[in-house]
Formats: C-alpha cells, structure tokens, sequence
C-alpha cells in the first residue's frame, strides 16, 4: 500500500499521545482533586499541562507526526543525493563522457546511485543505445536522451517532495487547533464567572491554563512543521538545481558528440 507509511505514523502518533495524556499526564496522584483531576499538586507539570483539555493531545500528536516526518525527509533527501558530493559527481561524470569513457560513466552512475545517478544513468544509457544507430539524426538522438532523462526526472521529483505536504498541513493544523483551544478555555473561564457571580480562583484558572497550553502546543507544532518545511524545500530545490546542471553538462557533451 503507497501510503502505508504514512497511515502507520499518523495512527500512532495519535495513540501514543491519546496514551501519554490520560495515562501520565491524567494520573490521579498528581492531583488534589483524583476524581475531577481540576486542581494539580503544585510543581507537578504533567499534571499542569493535564488541565488543558484533551485537544493537548492531539497537539502532541501534531508534534509526533512533525518530528517524524523532518527525520523521514532528513533520511530520504540524503539518501535521494547519493553516496558522494552531488556537484563533485557531476564534475566526475562529465569528465568521463567527455573522454569518451561512456562504460566508465555508467559505473560511475551505480556506484553513486540515488536520484541524481539515476537520472544521469537513464540518459547515457539511452545514448548508447542510440549512438550508433543510423535510424536517427543528430538532433534526434539528443531528444531520445532528453526524453529518458525527462521520464526519469518525472519518477524522481515526486519521491524528494513526497511527504513535504503533511508537514505544511500539519503547520496550518496546529496553529488552528491551537487557537481553537484557546478559546475553549476562555469561554471556559468567561462560564465558571457566569454561573458563579464571583471570582472563583480554581475554575477561572483552569480555563484560562486551558487557553494558554494550547495556545503553546499549537504554536510548537507549528514551528516544527514550518521550519522543517522550508528547510526541506530549499534543500530539495538546491539539489533539483544541481541535477538540472548536470543534465545540461551532459546534453552537452552528447551533442558535440553526435556532431563530430
């Protein structure tokens, strides 16, 4: 199943956190009141962060998937860059195929691997097949390189950006479930001064530990997740750039040699 994965870390995510929140952070012995869990023994922060309500779970939930997610493209976008220094394989290729050594460049393409291998491999592979082939012209055994390039770079993309989406999504989320926590727990607070007609210290500030902890998980997971983003993004970018130069380089170096 295509997006297995991603049903697995989500599905856990809110397990765990669902788990965590009435588990450790609603144990009763960390509170004054066990059965309503209202009133936290002093210094005890689970407890504390308890009062907020269950969308503090599903917050921390939106941190989980944020976190995951930054390690699973952190891995991913490495791995997609191959064993060397992506420029460095470049120079090495062009290089080869510019004396000539087609075999040694194919080599040089496995022993990178990744994306950018990949699509170098699915190019020269193509013009060896084609070289030497009087059925096309010059200009036609550059466009057979370009369009094996083009297929491959079509396989490629989608797995360096895959994933980028859930953690915008999960940006946007957090700061709205946060919000929408927040004013929960002022209308919380604004209710327990309504029924009661005076200040009651204990129900006003659980509505109003209820607005600021969700205030301050939804902006957590969503600096995790905007930070990751653009730090993924800009990265993938670089090296898509980096890849278009080598298929300039090599588009090159094919056509001076189909010409000679």
């Amino acid at each position: 199943m295509k997006n297995l994965f991603n049903i697995i870390v989500i599905v856990l995510a809110l397990v765990l956190s669902f788990a965590f929140y009435y588990g450790v952070m609603g144990n009763p012995d960390g509170f004054n009141d066990p059965l309503t869990k209202h009133e936290p023994i002093a210094g005890n922060i689970m407890a504390t962060i308890y009062t907020g309500g269950p969308l503090v779970a599903l917050l921390m939930s939106f941190i989980l998937i944020g976190i995951t997610f930054s390690l699973e493209r952190f891995f991913s976008i490495n791995k997609a860059q191959g064993k060397n220094n992506p420029e460095k394989f470049v120079k090495e290729l062009s290089g080869l195929l510019s004396q000539g050594n087609i075999e040694g460049a194919v080599a040089l393409c496995d022993s990178q691997r990744g994306s950018i291998g990949n699509v170098m491999r699915a190019g020269i592979e193509r013009f060896r097949e084609v070289q030497n082939d009087p059925e096309y012209s010059a200009p036609a055994k550059i466009s057979e390189v370009q369009r094996a390039i083009d297929e491959q770079m079509n396989l490629e993309t989608p797995l360096l950006e895959k994933n980028l989406v859930i953690l915008s999504t999960v940006a946007s989320i957090s700061t709205m479930v946060g919000l929408l926590g927040t004013t929960l727990g002022m209308i919380r607070a604004f209710q327990a001064l309504a029924e009661s007609g005076t200040v009651s210290a204990t129900q006003l500030s659980i509505g109003i530990s209820e607005a600021l902890y969700n205030t301050a998980g939804g902006l957590l997971g969503a600096i995790i997740a905007i930070v990751a983003y653009n730090f993924f993004t800009t990265k993938v970018d670089n090296f898509v750039y980096v890849i278009d130069e080598g298929i300039l380089s090599v588009t090159e170096i094919f056509t001076s040699m189909v010409r000679k």
